[in-house]
Parts: C-alpha cells; structure tokens; sequence
C-alpha cells in the first residue's frame, strides 16, 4: 500500500518515527477536515502540552519570512529543531516544505531539523482558524518543541491565528503607520515583542516613539510584560540574537506568572466555542431547505410573519435546538 493510501493512524505512527512525507500528509488530512481530520486530532491531542509557539505577524512586506528565516538560523546554530507553519488564506499551495516565493527560507527545506509547511483553508469547518491549532498541535505531539507561526498579512484571520501562539512578535518597518493603520489596535493587542525590521533605513526612531507612545496609551498594568520594541536588519541577521533573547525573557516572565497556562486555557475554551459554533452554523444550513423553510421564507417575503418569528418557528421544529 503506497504512503499516500494509508490511514491517519499508520501516518500518525510514521511522523513520530520523524518520516516527513507522512507529516505532511497529516496536515493535508487537517487542512481538508472531515473524519480523517478528526482521527489526526484524537492521535495528537492525548500527546501536546510540551511545545512553545510563536506567532509572526505584520504588514505584508514587513519582511516577516526573512525574519523567520533568520530565527531558524539562530536556533539551528544552536542544534534546536523548529517547524514552521506559515498561514495563507489565499493561497492555492497544496503542501510540501517549500513556501512558494519564500525564498530565503528555502535555504532551510532540506535541513531536517526543519520543518516548514505553507497552509490555506481547503474545507476545514472554520478554516484557517480552527485548523491551524490542530496543525500546531500535530507538529506539538510529534515531537518539534519549537514552533513558529508566521502569518502572510494583516488582516484579522491573520491576526488571529498569530495571536493565539504563546508569544507573539509583530513585525513593523521605519513608516509603519500608513500601511496598517486600520489594524493597528488589533496589532497593538496581541504584542508581545515588537520588532522594527529594516532598521538599517531612516524613520527608526519616529517609528519606536510611535510604537512607545501606543504602548503608554494602551494602559498596562504595573506587573504586566512590557513589550520591548527591538530594532532587527533581518537581511543581515542584525539583532536577531536580542530577539531572541527577547522571546526567551517573555517565555520566562509569562510562565513565572501562570500567564502562560492562563493564555493555554482561554485558548482552549475559545477553540472550543468556535467549534460548537461553526458545528451549530452548519446545521442550520442542512436545515434551511425543504417545503417548510420555503413556506416560512413566503411569509416573511409577504410580511405575514417577521424574520425573528420565522427563525423562531423553523428551530421550534427542530428536536434539541
């Protein structure tokens, strides 16, 4: 039976014994869903607990993708093995450890204390942001302690998806403002570390008062983790290693003050919120149809019954709704 025909459970058997090509089978079972993404998830779940994430975030052209590929390097110096999940809403990339025009971080895709998947929604109920825990929790239970998240925009899948790693960076240019402004608050609110790339161009300093003065308006309390805001020439691998030192200073902080079990745990609830939600929302699709849904939609088109009586009428008739 070839690789590709085999259940989750052999596939499952296989990446922990460090076979690749079943990992990334794995993860194209999750980006699908179904019941072969559920079995991924019951495999993976009993087995999590152990990794550290971090989310990368910003505007496109941020240089987020030679960021990571300049942290990969750092933490491959040092013989430490990290996965990448890099998450693309519009992509069409069907997997494998190339990142389509990532080029920098193809350096890495043959190296094999690195991991690196590309990841688009293709089915999965809730798509990317339901799907890209279970992937982190995959690459968690088959052994990568070390797992970055990087994210191609900035639009709110993305800063969702980031913000639910245990640190996260968001990476900015000298000028950010006019590129994000629509998204500064949402950037503002999960920064951990803030990471001024292309540092080695004029507008650094305007841009850290900026940041500082978001950071003095954002109302932290006196014991909470302020994000420092580090100045990083990713290109040339400048200040890579104070980045890290940083997110290794933030790790330390939030798990001596159960901040990090805090995070874990809401993150769950949250997951666990969307799940019923999207599972319910589905449902009431499968049940708008029929003679009785067109009948009801008929008397809210002539005005015989209003839109809220309607939905009351047709989930009345619905046993458990």
């Amino acid at each position: 039976m070839g690789r590709r025909n085999q259940d989750p459970v052999e596939l499952f058997t296989h990446a922990c014994a460090g076979d690749r090509a079943s990992l990334a089978r794995l993860l194209s079972l999750i980006e699908r869903g179904g019941a072969e993404a559920r079995e991924v998830g019951r495999l993976s779940y009993p087995l999590g607990g152990q990794s550290y994430t971090i989310g990368i975030t910003g505007a496109p052209g941020a240089g987020k993708s030679t960021l990571t590929s300049a942290v990969i390097g750092h933490l491959r110096r040092q013989e430490i093995e990290v996965a990448v999940l890099a998450i693309d809403p519009s992509s069409p990339f069907t997997g494998g450890a190339i990142l389509g025009d990532r080029v920098r971080m193809q350096d890495h895709a043959t190296d094999p204390g690195v991991f690196i998947r590309s990841m688009a929604t293709r089915g999965h109920l809730g798509g990317l942001s339901l799907a890209a825990p279970e992937a982190v929790r995959l690459l968690d239970a088959i052994g990568r302690k070390w797992i970055l998240v990087e994210t191609v925009g900035v639009g709110q899948v993305e800063v969702e998806i980031a913000g639910k790693a245990d640190t996260t960076v968001v990476v900015v240019n000298p000028g950010w403002g006019d590129s994000v402004q629509a998204n500064k608050a949402g950037l503002m609110e999960i920064a951990d570390l803030f990471v001024i790339n292309k540092a080695d161009r004029r507008g650094v300093d305007e841009t850290r008062r900026d940041l500082e003065g978001m950071l003095e308006l954002s109302d932290l309390a006196d014991d909470a983790w302020r994000p420092p805001i580090l100045p990083v020439v990713a290109t040339a691998g400048e200040g890579v290693v104070p980045l890290w030192d940083a997110v290794l200073a933030h790790r330390a902080f939030i798990e001596a003050s159960g901040e990090l079990e805090r995070r874990r745990q809401f993150r769950i609830r949250e997951e666990l919120r969307e799940i019923v939600a999207r599972r319910l929302e589905q449902r009431a699709r499968q049940i708008a149809t029929g003679d009785r849904w067109d009948e009801l939609q008929q008397q809210v088109i002539e005005r015989v019954l209003d839109p809220w009586g309607a939905a009351d009428e047709m989930l009345r008739s619905i046993s458990g709704a």
